[in-house]
């Protein structure tokens, strides 16, 4: 929702694969642990990026950064376009974790704050696995399903509590959200298997420029834009460290220490985004947020064993 080098990395990562140089494993878990960190700052960021751009133009503009980084990286290590057939795949991710998920996340913290989306998106892994299961046909044990429902009934829970009783219009940003970011990380993780991850986000990257750059032009042609402090940190961070390098890092990480290993460090993600919300935005948590992040951490750690 997730190769060695960007020059040198192997084909495929293998799911339950980890380095035997300890000195490897320590890098990589270091590396995912800073992917994490990146992503948890996603929310706090965007709602810096909103305080001076509208959300149309901070999704286009945050897209086109982070191609023209991603497109660097390509031209630099000589990366063959991709092959027809992983066209359908990319296009996915493109569609999901690109443009569907950065969308619906931002129209949802014009009115939503950034812990309550926290506690919702911590459903991600979740998910993930569901369409995973979908997608590729796994098979997870009943008890993987009884505590994805449980984590899903504490979220919906949450969300409906803290609306008053019912869903608003964020909410449903929200869980629209869930969906197409887990669509996006079930098709990346199986293009993943067949190229080095940074190359699958760099290519969707790339490949929805023809998307991107009309939406900025129009976008900001219409949006008014107060370039301040925190908006261009908010912008830059989600465009260079949440939508690329941010990805590098996890790859990386996954690549050395083993996909299940780097996943139980995402765990942490929403709590360490409800830290951010208060530390960076001083917003006031309530005592349902932290408690329905850690029930669905638990729900979570659960499936994970389950999986195994």
């Amino acid at each position: 929702m997730r190769a060695q080098s960007s020059a040198t990395a192997p084909s495929r990562i293998a799911v339950g694969a980890t380095s035997t140089d300890p000195g490897g494993r320590s890098s990589g878990t270091v590396q995912a642990a800073l992917g994490v960190v990146a992503f948890s700052l996603t929310f706090p960021a965007t709602a810096w990026g909103l305080e001076g751009f509208g959300p149309w133009s901070l999704i286009a503009v945050r897209s086109i950064l982070a191609a023209a980084v991603a497109g660097a990286c390509l031209v630099a290590v000589g990366s063959a376009p991709p092959e027809r057939r992983h066209w359908f795949g990319l296009g996915v991710v493109g569609a999901g974790v690109v443009l569907g998920f950065p969308l619906l996340t931002t129209l949802a913290l014009q009115t939503s704050t950034t812990a309550h989306a926290a506690v919702v998106v911590g459903l991600l892994p979740l998910t993930t696995a569901l369409l995973s299961a979908l997608r590729v046909g796994t098979r997870p044990s009943r008890t993987f399903w009884i505590a994805a429902l449980a984590g899903a009934a504490a979220v919906i829970a949450f969300t409906v509590q803290q609306s008053g009783g019912a869903l608003t219009s964020a909410d449903a940003y929200l869980f629209g959200a869930l969906l197409v970011c887990a669509a996006g990380y079930t098709e990346g993780g199986r293009l993943a298997r067949e190229m080095p991850g940074w190359r699958v986000i760099g290519w969707a990257l790339v490949l929805c420029l023809p998307l991107t750059v009309p939406m900025a032009a129009v976008a900001l042609s219409s949006e008014p834009v107060h370039l301040t402090a925190h908006s261009v940190t908010g912008l830059l961070w989600v465009a260079l460290g949440s939508q690329f390098l941010g990805l590098v890092v996890w790859y990386r990480g996954m690549a050395a220490i083993g996909i299940p290993k780097a996943s139980q460090l995402q765990l942490a993600q929403p709590l360490l985004t409800l830290v951010w919300s208060v530390l960076l935005l001083g917003e006031h948590l309530p005592v349902a947020a932290p408690l329905t992040a850690a029930a669905v951490l638990v729900c979570i750690a659960v499936t994970q064993r389950a999986r195994g």
